[in-house]
């Protein structure tokens, strides 16, 4: 590579998923990181998705993983393998020395992420899921009116959905309705976003109690490929208020990635919060205030349309700008000690995960916190 590049952070990534062409889009776009290797079980299949995607001809090519992985000029990985593989590959490479930026779900349950973060932690590496959203400029600008106590004020409701209409061929060949693969289906894929979005809206609070609703749907494999989950936060807000949640991921639905958070004092709204419909720009409602007009034929404010500018990179490269920054600290700087938000994040929301698909598998039973 160029005298320019030695101080990016050197990425390989460890299979070749639909989402890595993402991915290595935006460590190629990030200023701080450059794609040094890719890995397939298939060499054949690595050099494809090499082609397919126009990668630099100086780009490594493994047919292994562990070809990958023993490379000593990788400083980070980003892992889009079947989620039954995480746990293995992702200490493996903790241990070899690799920060781990990986994709969601992190882990088929959260023993199994508390190994991967062990790793990381006592090798000290950074660890981040492959959540984008949270790394959007619309997502920071949401988080500062969510918590201006002028504007939302107590969070009383939130509703997320993440659905989308497969194909007979996604369900025929998917590792994502495959029982060996990912067993944790929709809710895992998609419920993830849902959940994760309960939780950044509680600011990381864990619920009181979760439970499934009985509409949950499975395969003949036993994956759940749609389910809806209530999340209630019992302890009472500064105005008495609980804190009720529902959320719904499916994939026998239309496509929607909406969330919709309800204050004591205004309300929040958006149908794209997973993947904005356009990538330079975003845009949410805001409403204030809101109360009927007389006799109940309208109202007496309309919402408040919000815009958000992401002109200088769309949210997966500002997610690996993030991830490399802090990667980029601990290398550079003594002292400097891996970002825990980003662990913490991981793993209450494989906690929501986890107690999503136990009360699944109890019959739609509540789970306590």
């Amino acid at each position: 590579m160029a005298e320019t590049e030695v101080a990016q952070v050197r990425f390989g990534i460890v299979g070749c998923a639909n989402i890595a062409r993402k991915v290595a889009r935006a460590i190629n776009l990030a200023s701080n990181s450059i794609l040094h290797a890719i890995a397939s079980r298939s060499i054949d299949k690595a050099k494809r998705f090499a082609s397919d995607n126009g990668l630099d001809p100086r780009v490594k090519i493994y047919g292994s993983y562990d070809q990958l992985l023993d490379d000593p000029s990788v400083d980070a990985v980003y892992m889009p393998l079947p989620t039954s593989l995480h746990v293995h590959w992702a200490v493996m490479a903790a241990q070899k020395g690799k920060h781990v930026l990986i994709e969601k779900p992190t882990a088929l349950d959260v023993g199994e992420l508390d190994t991967i973060l062990e790793a990381c932690q006592s090798n000290g590496l950074q660890f981040m899921d492959g959540s984008m959203w949270l790394h959007h400029p619309r997502t920071v600008k949401m988080k500062e009116m969510l918590f201006d106590s002028k504007l939302l004020g107590d969070v009383n409701y939130i509703y997320s959905t993440s659905t989308t209409s497969a194909s007979p061929e996604f369900f025929e060949n998917d590792i994502r309705v495959k029982g060996n693969l990912d067993s944790l289906g929709a809710l895992g894929d998609l419920g993830w976003y849902c959940l994760g979005a309960v939780l950044w809206a509680k600011n990381y609070q864990l619920p009181t109690v979760v439970t499934a609703l009985p509409d949950v749907t499975t395969n003949s494999d036993g994956v759940i490929v749609s389910c809806s989950a209530s999340i209630q936060y019992k302890e009472p807000s500064s105005s008495g208020a609980t804190t009720n949640a529902i959320i719904h991921c499916s994939f026998l639905a239309d496509t929607s990635m909406d969330l919709t958070i309800t204050g004591s004092k205004g309300s929040l709204n958006l149908n794209d919060f997973i993947i904005p419909q356009r990538e330079s720009s975003a845009s949410f409602e805001f409403t204030l205030g809101a109360k009927f007009v007389d006799l109940h034929i309208g109202w007496n404010v309309k919402p408040e349309r919000v815009v958000v500018n992401c002109d200088e990179l769309p949210q997966e490269g500002l997610m690996v700008e993030e991830f490399t920054r802090v990667v980029a600290g601990i290398r550079t700087t003594p002292g400097v000690l891996p970002d825990p938000k980003w662990p913490e994040i991981s793993r209450k929301t494989q906690m929501l995960v986890d107690a999503v698909k136990k009360s699944v598998d109890l019959g739609c039973k509540p789970v306590y916190f």
